[in-house]
């Protein structure tokens, strides 16, 4: 074959890429050949740049059940004999050229993987970054994004109960859209995506064979700037039907469940198709396969081996079957109304053999193909860092209308509540809801047993794009925080890194410091990372996005009942804030939403105490354990006078008449600093609390007392609830001038 640079720049190889193939081989490969290899080497699959960097997250713990990177979703074990398995995964790029399907086919993604774990998925979540919403383009791409998960979501009968959502200049024409995953199942019935034993069956099932998704992985996923280059795209993005995934998921599960000796593994058909499925579950067994495409059910003609193997079609699964069990496995499928075709078999050479019919058009090592190279760069700061590190912050005049100050920060999209777009989704179905969106994390029952787990997505760009190592520490502290503050333990991270292009040195810098900081957050609260995905590539005219970590936190609560919530219910609690007091350092505005606000300004240096983010957290754990909180909630965007606004508007007023800040007024009451937890307790009960404070060596400040229907913050805000409400329940519709 006679490669040419645009069929290598389609498949996002490069050419020392191609020679390393070439000499691997020991011959030059063909073209469906080259083609499994730009997919199964992008950086989708094999991540080439983010690999090195990423074995350094703690993946191990007492709960975790599996070897990170090892099958679909990770798994924790929680007791009772049942474990959680979770996974989050992006669909940015696909988003970015048509947003209500890539956003859908993100979520049919996404719950593929952990249903092939045969794990009954409970609970999504969503975390969506997008450009400001007075461009009609933006606006365009947050309906039809929110559109498409509600739309597969609600079909598929899975509550999405929680997520976030920011708006940002730097992610106009190419938004975020990371979705999450969460399922329970027996330990048990935990299943493989492993291929092993000669001669067993490869099984393909669901939904026929077409020319959607071609490139997803090593075209979408693996280029640059995919606004540009839409009408190149558009074919790469998948087109989903929720109904037949439902049935999928349902025959899957039946399977594993019920005749999981009639199976060796289930793996779901994602990102480069047949392709990656096959491949990376003979990889897992150690085996060799062969595959017929010409047995591969398509609903387009013509279609050729290439096509085939690399098309991203939805609603498929890859069943390995145990040899004698076929007639049992079709009748289970033929049941449940769906399609199954056996297309090749498992083999012990170590050999990926493709055929069509008699011809073989394809012969390749599983290892050779599975393990893409591996790039280590030499990162450096971006040009601009340390400039904007070094903003005198205290340069800037300081609020003198702090109540009109906190009503435009409740107005502002990313702080706003996010009612628009939850009220489009079903978090109720299923009835294992105990608290769905709007609060520091949801809560989901486990049936069966007392246990609940708490569930939320978290992680701040700006921060991340001011210091990406603090800001990668952040991003995990927080989520932990807002586990903490229903009342559970946190116990496993599942992660999506979105950052541009690695190979510009500035990039690579934002990645290696950001999981620097990631790793560090998460040994220090002791919880490994056990799935996640990285998304790179993501940069419009040149841009990159800021580098924006998420990170989908679980925690466990012992006793659902016991939950912690958010609003101030009970007249007369006293309320104080663990970590700190009113100290008004204007470094704590360093990348602040009010100073964006205030000052059109992102700048500063973000900054986070690991060693008292741990301490607060054990601190807010014993006291809601104990009993004492009635209302909890974490100081993040916004400050300490937002937080304490969205604790009155879910309930009763505040009166903190009383209280005087040190230093600037706008960083006492809209600063970030960290660790930072509002609590409400009993009269009674503020001397136990500050005892517990005082245990774990945690500053503690009396706030005030829940009161009446306004919100009195000393001599600086005096407001009525209801104009709280008001200015945050309606901030996203007025965005969007609906």
């Amino acid at each position: 074959m006679s490669v040419s640079q645009s069929f290598l720049d389609q498949i996002a190889l490069s050419w020392d890429e191609y020679e390393l193939i070439v000499e691997r081989l020991g011959r030059e490969p063909n073209e469906l050949e080259l083609g499994m290899f730009g997919a199964l080497w992008s950086e989708h699959c094999g991540y080439k740049n983010s690999g090195p960097l990423l074995r350094i997250l703690p993946s191990e713990g007492p709960f975790v059940l599996t070897r990170r990177g090892a099958e679909n979703a990770g798994a924790v074990d929680i007791g009772d004999g049942l474990c959680v398995v979770m996974k989050i995964e992006s669909h940015n790029h696909p988003s970015a050229i048509e947003p209500y399907q890539g956003a859908a086919t993100g979520i049919g993604g996404i719950v593929r993987d952990v249903f092939a774990m045969g794990a009954r998925p409970i609970a999504l979540l969503d975390s969506l970054r997008f450009g400001p919403l007075n461009e009609q383009r933006n606006r365009y791409l947050f309906e039809g994004v929110v559109a498409g998960i509600a739309g597969y979501g609600n079909c598929l009968g899975i509550p999405t109960v929680g997520g976030e959502v920011y708006f940002e200049r730097a992610y106009s024409q190419n938004p975020l859209i990371n979705v999450m995953c969460v399922g329970v199942v027996l330990k048990e019935q935990l299943a493989s995506a492993r291929a092993t034993g000669a001669g067993n069956p490869l099984m393909l099932v669901g939904a026929d064979t077409g020319r959607d998704g071609l490139h997803g992985a090593s075209g979408l996923a693996s280029r640059t700037d995919p606004h540009a280059r839409y009408d190149e795209l558009r074919p790469a993005v998948q087109i989903g039907d929720p109904f037949l995934e439902k049935l999928l998921m349902e025959a899957c599960l039946d399977l594993a469940h019920n005749h999981a000796e009639w199976i060796v593994g289930i793996q779901d058909l994602g990102a480069a198709g047949l392709t990656a499925s096959s491949l990376e579950s003979a990889a897992r067994g150690g085996s060799g396969l062969e595959i017929d495409v010409a047995k591969v059910p398509r609903r387009e003609e013509g279609m050729t081996p290439y096509e085939v193997m690399i098309a991203e079609s939805q609603e498929r699964m890859l069943i390995i079957v145990r040899k004698g069990h076929e007639d049992d496995v079709k009748a289970l499928f033929d049941r449940w109304e769906l399609r199954s075709t056996i297309i090749g078999v498992v083999t012990d050479d170590g050999l990926a053999r493709i055929r069509e019919g008699e011809r073989e058009v394809a012969r390749l090592p599983v290892g050779m193909l599975t393990e893409a190279p591996q790039y280590s760069r030499q990162g450096v700061p971006p040009a601009e860092l340390a400039e904007l590190q070094a903003f005198e912050l205290d340069s800037l005049p300081d609020e003198t209308e702090p109540g009109s100050a906190l009503l435009r920060l409740l107005s502002r999209p990313t702080v706003a509540g996010k009612q628009w777009v939850y009220r489009q989704y079903d978090h109720h179905v299923l009835t294992n809801t105990a608290d769905g969106p709007g609060g520091d994390a949801a809560v989901m029952r486990i049936r069966g047993t007392k246990k609940g787990i708490a569930l939320c997505t978290d992680g701040n760009g700006r921060y991340c794009y001011l210091d990406p190592y603090a800001g990668g520490a952040i991003a995990v502290a927080e989520a932990a925080r807002n586990v903490v503050c229903v009342g559970a333990q946190p116990v496993a991270i599942t992660d999506c890194l979105n950052f541009g292009d690695p190979n510009r040195p500035e990039v690579y810098y934002q990645m290696e410091q950001v999981i620097g900081g990631m790793a560090a957050a998460c040994a220090k609260l002791g919880v490994p990372v056990i799935s996640g995905n990285v998304s790179l590539y993501n940069e419009t005219g040149g841009e990159a996005v800021y580098p924006s970590p998420v990170i989908g936190m679980l925690g466990l609560l012992e006793d659902v009942s016991r939950r912690c919530p958010m609003a101030f219910a009970e007249e007369g609690q006293e309320v104080f804030l663990l970590g700190g007091g009113l100290e008004g350092d204007a470094s704590a505005l360093a990348g602040s939403e009010y100073l964006k606000e205030a000052h059109g300004l992102v700048a500063g240096r973000p900054s986070i105490d690991p060693d008292l983010e741990v301490r607060v957290q054990r601190a807010a754990l014993e006291a809601i354990g104990e009993g004492l909180a009635t209302a909890c909630h974490d100081c993040s965007e916004g400050g300490l006078a937002v937080a304490l606004a969205e604790m009155c508007i879910g309930g009763l007023g505040l009166d903190a008449s009383g209280i005087k800040t040190g230093g600037r007024v706008d960083a006492a009451l809209f600063g970030e600093r960290q660790s930072r937890i509002v609590m409400a307790v009993a009269p009674e009960a503020g001397e136990r609390l500050a005892e517990v404070a005082a245990a774990h060596d945690v500053p503690i400040a009396h706030i005030g007392r829940v009161a009446g229907q306004r919100l009195v913050l000393g001599s600086y805000v005096d407001l009525p609830v209801a104009e709280l409400a008001v200015a945050y329940g309606g901030g996203v519709e007025r965005a969007l001038g609906t």
